[in-house]
């Protein structure tokens, strides 16, 4: 497993929407483009991919196009493949495995609030029916629920392809105590604006939303951060700090999908409902900040 997990500078992926369908060919075109900025792996419909709202079939269809352009390359693809539903979920997981994925993202379940027993239940059936790695994805403020620190180490204790876990929780102490308590479990950053402290504190990579927009800075800064060199990882991540902000001014993606319709690297700004443009007070801002920085096009 060890030759397989995967880490280091990962993109949450925007879905490119144009007249309510999936716009396959610039979806194709904003991979390559992390490809070509030194990014990791790329996380297809994932929460910044608006999985949520797209249909099954998108889904799939996103997952195999990430897997065509990342073909050949060093770049891989860790498929979001999450679910309420148990059973879907699962169904994902096998058409990732089945269709390239180097592996899965599998976000708690959300809604209906299962219990501690209930998501190690939820992640071992998973996990389980699939052979490729499984990074769990612990985001309590969208999902109602929290992954407990003990369930994710018997997790990674009892089921041998989950190698670690996205930590989205905002909580600085839960990574310490993950790391604490077992440091041999991978622990990814989810929150942008601290990517940093979770890197020098032993994580292993980051799944960005604003390296949608700057991948050759999130790429430098976790590589750095990977390497020990942290003077030259804090430095970046101090001034990566407005964008990391503004990208959460409204819900995620409404921010980066705006900034990249600003920055033209997409050439709608649609989302699925209810996500919707954001307000023209946000726009004015969010445009003024990424002007501060150097954003690579195609």
């Amino acid at each position: 497993m060890d030759n397989n997990i995967i880490t280091g500078a990962m993109t949450a992926l925007v879905t490119p929407i144009k007249n309510d369908k999936l716009d396959e060919e610039t979806y194709a075109k904003l991979i390559q483009r992390q490809i070509d900025n030194g990014i990791d792996a790329v996380v297809p419909v994932g929460t910044t991919g608006e999985s949520a709202t797209l249909t099954h079939d998108e889904h799939r269809v996103c997952i195999e196009i990430a897997v065509d352009v990342c073909k050949n390359t060093k770049t891989k693809v860790l498929a979001g493949a999450g679910s309420n539903a148990t059973h879907e979920a699962v169904g994902l997981a096998k058409f990732a495995q089945e269709h390239g994925a180097d592996g899965i993202l599998s976000v708690t379940p959300y809604y209906n609030k299962p219990t501690q027993k209930g998501l190690y239940l939820h992640y071992k059936e998973i996990a389980n029916s699939v052979e490729i790695p499984v990074l769990l994805y612990n985001v309590p403020g969208r999902c109602a629920c929290e992954i407990g620190t003990e369930t994710i180490i018997k997790l990674f204790r009892d089921c041998e392809n989950i190698y670690g876990v996205k930590e989205a929780s905002g909580n600085i102490e839960k990574c310490v105590d993950l790391l604490a308590h077992e440091p041999r479990l991978i622990v990814i950053s989810g929150e942008d604006a601290i990517n940093y402290p979770i890197l020098s504190n032993g994580g292993k990579g980051v799944i960005s939303v604003t390296s949608n927009l700057l991948p050759d800075y999130t790429a430098s800064l976790t590589h750095f951060a990977m390497d020990s060199d942290f003077l030259k990882a804090k430095e970046i991540n101090d001034n990566m700090y407005n964008v990391n902000k503004v990208m959460f001014c409204e819900s995620n993606p409404i921010p980066v999908k705006a900034a990249m319709y600003i920055a033209g690297l997409i050439p709608t700004l649609e989302y699925r409902l209810p996500l919707c443009k954001p307000s023209k007070e946000n726009l004015k801002n969010i445009e003024k900040v990424i002007t501060q920085y150097n954003i690579k096009g195609f």
